[in-house]
């Protein structure tokens, strides 16, 4: 059974809609997905009435930004209630959050004498993107003619180091694991960064974290086998996923994982025994 945990729609910063994402993903051979836009959980309705007539399953997700110390980290939240009032809470706050700091980094592109709008950045997203975000902006750039590839608008100027960077004020990671067991889902931290895994992770699980993402793309044998070693050492399950966002990197269905590797977080919504 081929399995991909980690996707993307057109509500955060994916290619497609949520039902063209579900039809794609059942077209590719993938048997089980999950819907994890960033900070909303806005697109899983659909995405969960398309699948009822194809042969996947989908996870209901999303995938919250935080911030601790120096580090943004992402929390993966599984079999949530997409309409629950501590999602619906999330997605609201989010919203004005993004806004206000794309206006902030727009500003600044606009003093170094780059003239790009809000309104240029919200057109790039398209009318159903509910979470702006820097690859909206990076699209803008690009679209606009000031930026020769989508690559070159974070490399010179909206990386975390870049000179039109606007911090936004996350959720601490604890906050983020709390709201995802309000919703009655699981928490499992998304691409944890290799080098600070062991310091960080102590505290993720004393929050309350219940899986780690293990099995990504760009990762080599014995990273993986690093990650799911310190999953269990942890108390944690393994996940995975692509990150999918679309076929500009990879052809949807070329990264999965098997029902053996992530039995643990498919149990807990009923779908393997």
């Amino acid at each position: 059974m081929k399995i991909d945990l980690h996707l993307h729609s057109h509500v955060s910063d994916g290619d497609l809609a949520p039902a063209a994402l579900v039809k794609a993903a059942a077209g590719a051979g993938l048997r089980v997905m999950s819907l994890t836009d960033h900070d909303t959980a806005a697109g899983v309705p659909a995405a969960l009435a398309v699948a009822a007539s194809l042969p996947i399953g989908v996870v209901p997700g999303i995938e919250v930004s935080t911030r601790w110390q120096a580090y943004e980290l992402h929390v993966l939240g599984y079999w949530i209630d997409p309409l629950s009032p501590p999602i619906l809470a999330h997605q609201s706050a989010s919203v004005r959050r993004r806004t206000e700091r794309m206006h902030g980094m727009v500003a600044k592109l606009q003093e170094m004498g780059i003239p790009i709008s809000y309104e240029q950045v919200v057109a790039a997203a398209g009318p159903e993107a509910l979470s702006i975000g820097r690859p909206h902006l990076a699209r803008a750039l690009l679209a606009a003619g000031h930026t020769r590839y989508y690559g070159e608008a974070f490399a010179r100027y909206i990386s975390d180091s870049g000179p039109a960077f606007v911090a936004q004020a996350f959720p601490t990671p604890g906050e983020a694991i709390g709201m995802i067991h309000a919703a009655g889902g699981v928490a499992v931290w998304a691409h944890p960064p290799l080098d600070a895994l062991e310091a960080l992770l102590p505290a993720m699980v004393e929050w309350g974290l219940d899986g780690l993402e293990c099995f990504r793309p760009m990762l080599d044998h014995q990273q993986v086998g690093m990650l799911v070693e310190t999953a269990r050492r942890f108390g944690l399950f393994p996940t995975g996923g692509s990150d999918w966002h679309g076929p500009h990197r990879a052809a949807l269905g070329d990264f999965s994982v098997s029902e053996e590797a992530v039995y643990e977080l498919l149990a807990v919504g009923g779908i393997v025994p």
